[in-house]
């Protein structure tokens, strides 16, 4: 089952979005590196679901997506394409885990994230 274990929120101006989950919210955010500031929205007693808010790019300027982890981000998006999802953004691959971007049927855009054993 894949599980909702992130979010990443883009802004063109994401240090200001940052600083205002901070304020109103109580998040924790660490530097940025690459346009992206990680945040932390719990604590180890009340856990939260973690995320960042990052400089969205021209194809997704603003907005929320969800990020879904996967056993396999190469079946996944097999299975989300024959399902008729569009790939916003092929496999990328990062130090720990590999991340692509899709968009629903609907128009619902989220992640795929595979973490790297």
């Amino acid at each position: 089952m894949g599980r909702v274990v992130s979010f990443e929120m883009s802004s063109q101006d994401p240090k200001k979005a940052a600083a205002f989950y901070s304020e109103v919210f109580g998040w924790k955010v660490s530097e940025p590196q690459w346009d992206y500031w990680g945040v932390n929205t719990g604590s180890k007693e009340k856990p939260g679901v973690d995320g960042g808010v990052a400089l969205g790019p021209s194809d997704y300027p603003h907005g929320t997506r969800i990020q879904i982890e996967v056993d396999s981000i190469d079946n996944a998006l097999l299975k989300a394409k024959g399902n008729g999802a569009q790939v916003a953004r092929e496999k990328m691959e990062f130090a720990d885990f590999y991340l692509a971007y899709l968009v629903d049927p609907v128009g619902i855009g989220f992640g795929l994230i595979e973490r790297k054993s």
